[in-house]
C-alpha cells in the first residue's frame, strides 16, 4: 500500500514537470516568433494627401516686406500713422514689425521721426495715434465747438474719433450747428448755432453757393465777432465780390433785339420786290 502511493506521487511529480517543461517551450517559441513589422509610410485610407509648399507665395511675401523695408522715412512712417489711426490702439514697434512689416528697432530714423510726429504719442513702451482735439463723442464734439463762436475747421476734427463726421451731419441736421464753406481755403467750418444770434437764410447767397445753408446776418455776424475782438473764419464781402468777378450775377441777362429789315437797309436784290413786302417802318 505504501508503494502504490509512492507510484502515484511520483506519477504527479512527472505530470507536473513535463507541463512546466511544455510551458516554457511555449513561452521560448513565442519570443523566437518574427513579429510583422508596422507599416510607416502609409497613411490611412480617408487621409488627405498633403499640399505642395508653393515657394512662389512666400517669395512674393518677403520681396513685399523688403520694398517696404526700403522705402523713404517718409513713406514708411505713413504706414504705420494709418495703422495707429485705423486701429486706435498703443502698440510696440514689435506689434507695428507684424501688422505692417515696419521694423521700427532696425530704423533708428523712422522709429524718431515717429517718436517726435505731431500726430503720433510715445509714452517710452507704445505709440498711439493723437489727434488734434481729445475727443470721444457727440456731446465732447459739440461742448467744443461752441467754445469757437468765431469758427473751427472741420479737418481738426475729422479724425479725433471714427464716427466724428456722423456726428459733425448729426448736429447739423438738428440744428445745433451751422456747417459753413471758407471761400479761401475751401475747407468746411463748424460754428454753434447759438439761440441769441438769429440765423436766417439768405436767398443770394443760396444762388451763388447752391443751395448751401448760410445765414442771411452773416455778415452781421462776422462784424460782432470782430467787435468781440475775434476773428471769424469766413469772409462774406470777399465771398460775394469774388463770385461777381467770376460772373455769377443775380441780374438777368437782356435778349439782343432781333435784327429787323426797315427802309433804311440797304437792299441789294431790288429786283425780287417779294422778298421785301413785309419791311417796317422806319
Amino acid at each position: 500500500m505504501a508503494l502504490q502511493e509512492k507510484l502515484d506521487r511520483f506519477k504527479k511529480q512527472q505530470e507536473k514537470c513535463q507541463s512546466t517543461l511544455t510551458s516554457i517551450v511555449n513561452r521560448a517559441g513565442a519570443t523566437r516568433t518574427p513579429s510583422k513589422p508596422m507599416p510607416l509610410n502609409n497613411p490611412p485610407a480617408n487621409a488627405r494627401p498633403p499640399v505642395p509648399v508653393k515657394f512662389s507665395n512666400d517669395t512674393e511675401r518677403l520681396q513685399h516686406i523688403n520694398s517696404i523695408r526700403k522705402a523713404p522715412v517718409g513713406a514708411q512712417m505713413k504706414r504705420v500713422i494709418d495703422l495707429l489711426l485705423e486701429t486706435r490702439q498703443a502698440l510696440t514697434p514689435e506689434q507695428i514689425n507684424e501688422a505692417c512689416y515696419v521694423d521700427m528697432n532696425a530704423n533708428k530714423a523712422v522709429f524718431d521721426s515717429l517718436a517726435k510726429n505731431p500726430k503720433v504719442h510715445y509714452d517710452g513702451m507704445r505709440f498711439s495715434y493723437k489727434s488734434k482735439h481729445d475727443l470721444k463723442d457727440k456731446n465732447q464734439l459739440l461742448y467744443l465747438i461752441r467754445k469757437f463762436p468765431e469758427g473751427i475747421a472741420v479737418i481738426d476734427l475729422k479724425d479725433a474719433y471714427p464716427t466724428v463726421m456722423e456726428d459733425l451731419q448729426a448736429l447739423k441736421g438738428g440744428g445745433q450747428i451751422w456747417l459753413l464753406s471758407n471761400f479761401d481755403s475751401q475747407e468746411d467750418i463748424a460754428y454753434p448755432n447759438d439761440p441769441k444770434v438769429p440765423i436766417k437764410v439768405d436767398d443770394e447767397l443760396k444762388q451763388l453757393f447752391r443751395g448751401i445753408e448760410l445765414p442771411r446776418d452773416m455778415l452781421d455776424i462776422e462784424k460782432d465777432l470782430q467787435k468781440n475782438g475775434m476773428k471769424p473764419a469766413t469772409d462774406t464781402p470777399k465771398r460775394r465780390a469774388a463770385a461777381q468777378v467770376q460772373g455769377i450775377s443775380s441780374k438777368p441777362k437782356q435778349k439782343k433785339k432781333k435784327h429787323e429789315i426797315s427802309k433804311r437797309t440797304k437792299l441789294t436784290n431790288v429786283h425780287l420786290p417779294e422778298l421785301f413786302q413785309n419791311l417796317s417802318s422806319s
